[in-house]
């Protein structure tokens, strides 16, 4: 599994990163997290808004700092 968390590394976009480990050491589940702050990779996502998390290459939010508990609804 790769997770892509999408932002231009504003408060925000950390929280969400630091939500993703957490949801990831939760579940145990084996995946690549990557942070992305390029702009035109992060555009060619047709994402707006940031932060937004990717998984597996699907967008499955932007413009709002997830929880850890929303994140591993989505990971399992």
């Amino acid at each position: 599994m790769k997770i892509e968390i999408l932002g231009t590394g504003c408060t925000k976009c950390k929280n969400l990163f630091n939500a993703v480990q957490e949801a990831v050491k939760q579940t145990n589940i084996s995946c690549e997290i990557e942070k992305v702050e390029d702009i035109s990779k992060i555009m060619s996502y047709g994402v707006m808004m940031t932060p937004a998390l990717v998984i597996n290459g699907e967008v499955k939010s932007a413009g709002k700092v997830l929880s850890v508990d929303d994140i591993k609804k989505m990971l399992v």
